[in-house]
């Protein structure tokens, strides 16, 4: 399905089941060795939490989170907003956390980036260089796993040919095929060659309501960002009917940028190498009660 989708959109795409690599290794460097085992979506919080005006009380910890998912110990991947209280500063969260167990307490591998205060551009820290918990602010999209090896999917794509980026291709290319059953699919891919287009909220929440598009993408900082770039997807070919965000991708690198990723830029040369799992399970996790849908692209 993905395979003959994927070819619609880019010059060259092959899809095969694989043995998940080694992700404690370059370039992932990530607290498990892979995504399997169990594998379940969660939806934390929501936009609305952050906008038209951000809601700061809304916190929540990824430890509680996998328990939460009935995964207590889970590895779990994403995208999401890191804690203000924590920070005092609003940044982006890319988390990539073992979550604690009877057996062994956190560890915490994500990374944190944030509008450097210094010449305004991209600043890029691992969360641990200056924090020791698992908190997370507003909203959260995330995939969740025992963190096992096993077999994935690997999507190569090479030379993006239509308009829309690797994960929203993904996402349609589900939504199509499979229609009214929601499909739910996350993991990590990196953009090996080429340059993305990405943002990074700025540091101070809007203190005027933002109500349309325009205005979120107004705030937000848009950067151009170059490759290799290790991206965090999360996404649900349909809603149905919990107000999700369907697709959610926030990416690091070992060269100080990442942020929330929005399209390649160099569609001729992009390449793309990820490896994804459908979910087994969806959890959704205090849903805004008053919802709207401006600010999820």
């Amino acid at each position: 399905v993905l395979q003959k989708g994927l070819k619609e959109n880019f010059a060259d795409a092959q899809v095969s089941v694989v043995d998940c690599p080694d992700l404690t290794q370059e370039p992932f460097n990530f607290p498990a060795k892979g995504i399997c085992g169990k594998p379940r979506i969660a939806d934390v919080g929501g936009v609305p939490y952050l906008i038209p005006l951000v809601q700061k009380e809304k916190v929540y910890d990824l430890n509680k989170v996998a328990k939460d998912i009935e995964l207590p110990g889970a590895f779990i991947l994403g995208a999401g907003a890191a804690s203000s209280k924590i920070l005092g500063v609003n940044a982006e969260l890319i988390p990539i956390v073992q979550t604690k167990s009877e057996k062994q307490p956190a560890v915490n591998g994500s990374y944190i980036a944030q509008i450097n205060p210094a010449d305004k551009g991209c600043l890029l820290e691992k969360y641990s260089s200056k924090y020791t918990d698992c908190e997370f602010g507003l909203l959260a999209n995330l995939y969740a796993s025992e963190g096992q090896p096993g077999k994935v999917i690997e999507v190569k794509a090479n030379g993006r040919t239509g308009e829309l980026n690797f994960v929203s291709c993904l996402r349609q290319i589900l939504e199509k095929h499979y229609g009214e059953k929601p499909v739910g699919m996350g993991g990590t891919f990196i953009i090996q060659k080429g340059k993305a287009k990405i943002h990074i909220m700025p540091p101070e929440f809007s203190a005027c309501p933002l109500n349309t598009d325009e205005d979120v993408n107004n705030w937000l900082k848009f950067f151009e960002m170059k490759a290799p770039l290790i991206c965090q997807p999360v996404i649900v070919s349909r809603d149905p009917g919990f107000d999700l965000r369907l697709e959610h991708t926030h990416c690091f690198s070992h060269h100080g940028e990442g942020g929330h990723y929005h399209q390649d830029t160099s569609p001729d040369g992009v390449r793309y190498l990820g490896y994804l799992l459908p979910a087994e399970l969806l959890f959704r996790i205090d849903r805004p009660q008053e919802t709207h849908l401006v600010g999820r692209d």
